[in-house]
């Protein structure tokens, strides 16, 4: 990855090469979730899973921030809020003091908060009201109460507090409901952090090696197995489901940007909003599968009252 493409000034300490991540750099992603899958036997599978996701989160952000840990100009300050206090992977624009924040008008705030109100109100009001006899359905009501809570609502939050303090922390959620193809909302709209990071680590590389075409799809298989860990292996079931999921978004990619889905307009305008819904949305059961709702989501539900 070079400096020029990423906007980030010329300023990386001599001694430190950003197209190259030194060893230490990969120590807390190999060792944290490992720790987190050999004590997994003393917690509940709603505990585990946050602790696994706990540990791959922040073994990722190690990652990244070990790669411009030599920034000119990062204080303090910025390093310890990129490791403990943002959501998102794109360390070298976070820690640049040169990188100018995003223009911050009240419509966002109010957005953001609505967003966050909206979400408790699915988890903790709706869901509850869904009768006992449809508990999937009262899991994937609090499923999407929690994801507008915390990458919708909170995320979004964050970052307004740190473009306020002068920092540039981009949403990482960049209204995916507005998504005109596949592409762009999995490329462009969807967890940027986490789609900065796969792109920087796997897709770069595989596209060096072997084409756009195997890049892509071991991006989206990367995504599906760190999916099985964080959903599959809490629930001790459902494997495989999540990679599956994964593996149709690659496809739908591919396959919006091949010949045929060319003629078919299926890279922008309606046609691309609907293919980009129908390949998201109707397979999300696959990701979400019923042994995670039942043995994770529900009793976390509980746990927290919204049950």
């Amino acid at each position: 990855m070079k400096i020029a493409a990423t906007g980030v000034s010329a300023r990386i300490h001599p001694e430190s090469d950003p197209n190259e991540i030194a060893w230490p750099g990969w120590i807390p992603l190999l060792v944290l979730p490992a720790a987190a899958v050999a004590f997994r036997a003393h917690f509940v599978p709603w505990c585990f899973m946050w602790a696994l996701a706990a540990a791959i989160f922040f073994g990722c952000k190690w990652l990244t921030w070990w790669e411009y840990r030599n920034l000119a100009g990062a204080t303090i300050g910025r390093r310890v809020g990129f490791l403990f206090g943002w959501p998102g992977m794109d360390a070298a624009t976070f820690l640049d003091p040169g990188m100018r924040a995003q223009r911050l008008e009240w419509k966002e705030w109010l957005w953001a908060i609505v967003k966050t109100a909206f979400g408790a109100v699915l988890l903790w009001v709706v869901a509850r009201c869904v009768p006992a006899t449809s508990e999937l359905l009262a899991g994937w009501v609090g499923m999407l109460g929690i994801i507008l809570v915390l990458h919708f609502g909170t995320f979004h939050i964050l970052s307004l507090l740190w473009r306020s303090a002068g920092v540039a922390a981009r949403p990482i959620m960049q209204t995916p409901l507005s998504a005109t193809s596949l592409s762009d909302f999995w490329g462009r709209r969807w967890n940027l952090g986490f789609r900065q990071l796969t792109h920087r680590l796997i897709f770069q590389p595989a596209r060096t090696r072997t084409g756009v075409f195997s890049a892509t799809l071991l991006s989206f298989i990367a995504s599906g197995l760190i999916h099985e860990l964080v959903i599959s292996l809490p629930a001790h079931g459902g494997y495989g489901l999540p990679t599956f999921y994964f593996v149709v978004q690659g496809l739908g990619v591919l396959f919006e940007r091949s010949l045929p889905g060319s003629r078919l307009g299926l890279s922008s305008g309606i046609r691309g909003w609907l293919f980009a819904v129908f390949c998201a949305g109707s397979p999300a059961y696959l990701l979400f599968h019923p042994w995670f709702v039942r043995v994770v989501i529900l009793p976390f539900m509980a746990a927290i009252g919204a049950r």
